[in-house]
């Protein structure tokens, strides 16, 4: 197990085995802004650069995040001055085409930005009392990284356009029933079941699981006959896997459900 964090950076990075936790910790609500932002895409990086083969995204502290920091709107840049960091477009690219699960445990509120970030994983769960909403509306805004049209995927156009333009905190129960976040769990329970899951994928066909998320997003983003179009070219790399000879022998010889991958 390494952690590779400085004391002060707004997210820790971990490696355990073949698993990356990164940790929010910008003090005191994991406020979205430049740093927190990039210390994101950093870990993800590093994670697959190390080997890792799935990240599991967390928070350190009361709240996964309560939003955006309100300096990403106001910030004075009329000197020329750009604020360090990624773009929203920069980061959700980067963080859709990482080409490892990403799994999102939300436990207190996860709000706006925060929602945003989540949306981006390839898994959520949650802590059975956390409050979750695009609540950008009472300050005049919609959600500004993507969450609009990320809930329409999840749950379809009427449902998002009810989170954006109420601005409701919701339960994590209601959207799990609408099929915005995978799975609820109480809240002593959510550190271990999220490291369960995180983990499960991390033992998993790397390769494959790489191509089902990129086959995925071309679907999302560009329909299925894309997706069509394109499967063959994704797949190649599975065909050609250790994990995939690995499974078939494993498979005629034990059975289903009995392979140990290398993610190779």
């Amino acid at each position: 197990m390494t952690d590779t964090a400085e004391p002060n950076t707004p997210v820790r990075s971990e490696v355990r085995g073949a698993l990356s936790l990164l940790t929010l910790a910008r003090p005191p609500h994991n406020l979205v802004e430049h740093s927190l932002l990039q210390g994101i895409l950093d870990g993800l990086n590093e994670a697959v650069e190390s080997g890792c083969r799935a990240v599991l995204i967390k928070s350190g502290l009361r709240n996964f995040s309560a939003g955006a920091d309100l300096a990403l709107f106001t910030q004075d840049t009329t000197d020329g001055d750009q604020p360090s960091g990624p773009t929203v477009i920069e980061f959700l690219d980067a963080v859709e085409s990482t080409p490892l699960p990403i799994v999102c445990a939300i436990h207190g509120a996860c709000l706006g930005g925060g929602l945003e970030i989540a949306l981006a994983a390839d898994y959520i769960i949650a802590a059975r009392s956390s409050k979750i909403g695009s609540v950008e509306v009472t300050l005049g805004l919609h959600p500004i990284m993507g969450g609009v049209q990320r809930q329409v995927e999840r749950v379809g156009l009427v449902r998002a356009k009810e989170m954006s333009m109420l601005g409701r905190r919701y339960d994590a129960e209601t959207l799990e029933s609408w099929g915005l976040i995978n799975a609820v769990v109480d809240d002593d329970k959510l550190e271990a079941a999220a490291l369960s899951i995180a983990e499960e994928l991390a033992n998993g066909p790397t390769i494959a699981n790489a191509a089902t998320k990129a086959l995925a997003r071309v679907a999302a983003n560009e329909g299925v006959k894309a997706a069509d179009d394109v499967m063959g070219r994704l797949q190649g790399p599975v065909w050609n896997s250790e994990d995939l000879r690995t499974g078939l022998n494993s498979f005629m010889k034990r059975g289903p459900g009995q392979t140990r991958f290398a993610g190779r």
